[in-house]
This record gives C-alpha cells, sequence and structure tokens, in this order.
C-alpha cells in the first residue's frame, strides 16, 4: 500500500506540471527519433548503393534510387517523428516539438529534392555533385532559422556589424545576401543556360557554330542577369560600381588580359566558323577532332583518347591546319619501293588492288599509284587513296593496305630492296710503280 501511495502522489505532481512531463516525453520522442532515422537511413542508403552499382540499370531507376539516397534520411525521421506523435497523442500530451522537427525534416527533404534536379538539370559532373551537399545544407539552415523565428533577431544583428566607405554603408548583412543569392541566382541561370544549349543543339536545321556560339551567349546573359540581381536584392548601390570598374579595368590590362583574350577569341572562332565541334585539325604536335568548344579553350582528343585543351587565342594568333574545313575527305599517301629487276606495272597494279583492303578508302575520288622517281635503292611508287572520316584515324587504313601489299608482292615474286650502296675499289699505283728503274 505504501508503494500505491507514492505512486499516486508522484502522478499528482506530474500532473500539476504537465508541461515538464511533455517536454520530457518530446525530447525522448526526439531522441528516439533521430537514433531511428539514422540507422534507417545508413541500411537504406548501404542497400541504395549495392543496386546502383549493378550494370546495365535503366537511366530511370538509377535516378530513383539516387533520390532515395537523398530522401532517406528526412523520410525515415519524418516516420519516426510521426510515430512519437501516435505515441503522445493518447496520453494527451501537446507536441510542439515535435511539429518543429516535422517541418524541418520536410523542408529538408524538398530542399534535397529540387537542388538534385537542379544539378541533375545542368549537367552531371564531379564539381557540381561535391557542391551539391554544401548547398543544400545552406538553404536548409535558412529555412530552419526562418521556421524557428530566429531569421529576423539574426538580421539585425548582422546589419549592425557594419563599415562606412564614402558614402556608401557595407554591412555584413549586406556582404551574406550577396554571397547566398549569387550561389542562388547563378545556379539558376547555368541551369536555364543548360536547358538553352540541349535544346539549340537539338536542332539540326542551324549550323553547329550558330547553336554553340547562341548557347554560349545565353549563357553569359543568364550569369550577367544574375549577378545583377543578387546585387540589387543585397543592397548594394549600382552607382558605386564605377569604382570596382575602373579597378576591373586595371586587372584586365595588367592580369586578366590572357583571360579576356582567349574569352574574345572563343566568339571570334564561333563566329568566322574556322573552327566547329567535330573538325579534325593539327595544331603544333597536336593532332585529333575538336569534341568541345569553351569559353576560354578547345577540348582536342586524338585516337588515344587523350583529351588536349589549347587556348582559344592559339587558334587565332598561330597556323592551324583544319582536315575538314570545306572537305571532310581526305588524301592518304603510302609509297612503296621495289627492286629494278621487277615489273614496275605489275607492282602499280597489285598496289592499287590493295587499296580495296580497307573499306573506308572512297571509290571516288578512286585510288591512284603513281610512278614517283628511280632512287637509289630501288624504283619509288606511291599510292594515294581518299577518306571521307579522318577522325578514325589514318594509321589503320595505312596498316591494312600495307598488309595487303606486302601479300600481293610475295605472290607475285616482288621484292622490296634494302638500302643498297655500289663501291669500286680502285688500286692505286705504289711509289716503285711511278718510278720504274
Amino acid at each position: 500500500m505504501d508503494i500505491m501511495v507514492e505512486l499516486d502522489h508522484l502522478w499528482k505532481i506530474a500532473q500539476a506540471d504537465r508541461s515538464l512531463l511533455a517536454l520530457l516525453l518530446q525530447v525522448l520522442l526526439m531522441a528516439a527519433a533521430v537514433t531511428a532515422a539514422v540507422l534507417i537511413n545508413r541500411y537504406s542508403h548501404r542497400t541504395l548503393t549495392q543496386r546502383l552499382s549493378i550494370e546495365n540499370i535503366s537511366l530511370l531507376r538509377r535516378l530513383v534510387l539516387k533520390t532515395g539516397q537523398r530522401l532517406a534520411l528526412p523520410v525515415s525521421g519524418l516516420f519516426a517523428v510521426l510515430i512519437g506523435k501516435l505515441v503522445a497523442h493518447p496520453l494527451g500530451i501537446e507536441t510542439p516539438l515535435l511539429n518543429v522537427i516535422a517541418k524541418l525534416l520536410l523542408a529538408l527533404a524538398a530542399i534535397r529534392l529540387i537542388v538534385y534536379a537542379l544539378r541533375v538539370g545542368i549537367a552531371p559532373g564531379a564539381t557540381l555533385k561535391a557542391w551539391e551537399k554544401v548547398i543544400s545544407t545552406g538553404i536548409w539552415l535558412v529555412v530552419a532559422i526562418h521556421l524557428l523565428g530566429w531569421l529576423v533577431p539574426l538580421e539585425g544583428l548582422l546589419d549592425q556589424l557594419s563599415i562606412n566607405i564614402g558614402e556608401h554603408r557595407i554591412s555584413l548583412l549586406m556582404g551574406v545576401k550577396l554571397l547566398m543569392l549569387s550561389g542562388l541566382y547563378i545556379l539558376v541561370a547555368v541551369w536555364l543556360s543548360g536547358l538553352a544549349e540541349q535544346y539549340l543543339l537539338r536542332m539540326p536545321q542551324m549550323n553547329i557554330s550558330l547553336r554553340v556560339a547562341l548557347g554560349k551567349i545565353s549563357r553569359v546573359f543568364l550569369l550577367t542577369v544574375a549577378f545583377l540581381m543578387a546585387l540589387t536584392e543585397a543592397g548594394v548601390n549600382l552607382s558605386s560600381l564605377t569604382i570596382f570598374g575602373g579597378a576591373l579595368g586595371v586587372g584586365i590590362g595588367f592580369g586578366l588580359q590572357k583571360i579576356v583574350s582567349n574569352f574574345i577569341s572563343g566568339f571570334i572562332l564561333l563566329g568566322d566558323r574556322s573552327i566547329r565541334p567535330g573538325d579534325v585539325i593539327t595544331i603544333g604536335t597536336n593532332y585529333g577532332w575538336v569534341k568541345e568548344l569553351r569559353a576560354r579553350y578547345i577540348v582536342v582528343i586524338n585516337r588515344d583518347g587523350v583529351e588536349t585543351l589549347i587556348p582559344n587565342e592559339n587558334l587565332v594568333t598561330t597556323e592551324v591546319i583544319n582536315w575538314s574545313y570545306s572537305d571532310r575527305r581526305v588524301r592518304v599517301r603510302i609509297p612503296v619501293q621495289i627492286s629494278y629487276n621487277d615489273d614496275p606495272e605489275q607492282a602499280m597494279a597489285i598496289m592499287a588492288q590493295a587499296a580495296t583492303a580497307n573499306p573506308r578508302v572512297l571509290a571516288d575520288p578512286e585510288p591512284a599509284v603513281r610512278l614517283m622517281n628511280f632512287a637509289d635503292s630501288g624504283i619509288a611508287l606511291e599510292l594515294r587513296v581518299w577518306l571521307s572520316d579522318p577522325e578514325e584515324g589514318i594509321g589503320n587504313v595505312r596498316s591494312d593496305i600495307n598488309l595487303a601489299i606486302w601479300r600481293g608482292f610475295k605472290e607475285a615474286g616482288i621484292t622490296i630492296p634494302y638500302p643498297q650502296r655500289d663501291v669500286h675499289l680502285r688500286q692505286v699505283p705504289g711509289p716503285e710503280a711511278a718510278n720504274p728503274a
């Protein structure tokens, strides 16, 4: 009976201070929800990662699994919070703390989903993937501070930390706004410009150089508008940018002139259409086809798969061989020597037949064989064939044709001579022969 009396006394104390009991219960439920969310997230993340490692997975399924990775933590947290609310409801206990946690988790799920959609829409890449968590976490922190009601006091505190430069007042709040709004607007601008470039690249009736040029112009325009909007929203007086413009001009004159030169040269290349994506070019010792035109450089990939970044200024100021400027057909020369003891007409017929050894050789213009000269070691012949796809390489065509020539010469008994010299020994008379007794 003493135990029942004590329990009844504790219950009356708890009923007298239900707010404390509710708070303690909510803290316990929140701790349980966090623990459950972490465990569920760890298990689901491991399971989704294993499924993503499977080869030949469809693109849609891959997107669904990657989306699940980003939503696993907030969704599992929401599930645990809802269970906590179901536990507290029959006891008649209000759960304002769990309500705030639920709103924060919903905001986290929505922000992660939106940022991931923007990243996929811009372009898949390691850089954006690395910044995805930073961007989503930063946006969520701002939303969380707003939901907790701390945003207005925090803005007032940051606005008090300021300095005056002439007639202009610059505060820490202005800097934070400029940084965050610039990142947000630039992210949206890059996403929109990426959509515009993809739309332009799907228009085959438009010249490829014009499509790339319009895509670059739209990107520069949208980025400029995004930066100006961020300045305006942050409260920066645009008239004060005249000083910054002068400093930027001095910087361009000294340190940024190469960057600006490459940037302008890129638009020159797009305007005169001298270099286009897919062209096969030689610049210096670099040979390959143009994979991509960028704002500062072009990407040239060779037959070994090596990508070379060549600044746009080099393409404007130096000599460039464009193998596919007006006509994609190129001629390949294959020199061969035969012995003076062999019939050159028979050898030329075998070489003409060997030109069909590779299917990439064009029938029009037809292959031609020429007797070039009478060299020191043999008769110099040359087979000339035409190709229409130089980006596929020339070495494989030479190899197939040289093998066919070797087989044909071997069957016909025609020899390919070694380098040779005729040496004549002259006997010089000695002193005794010069002065006979």
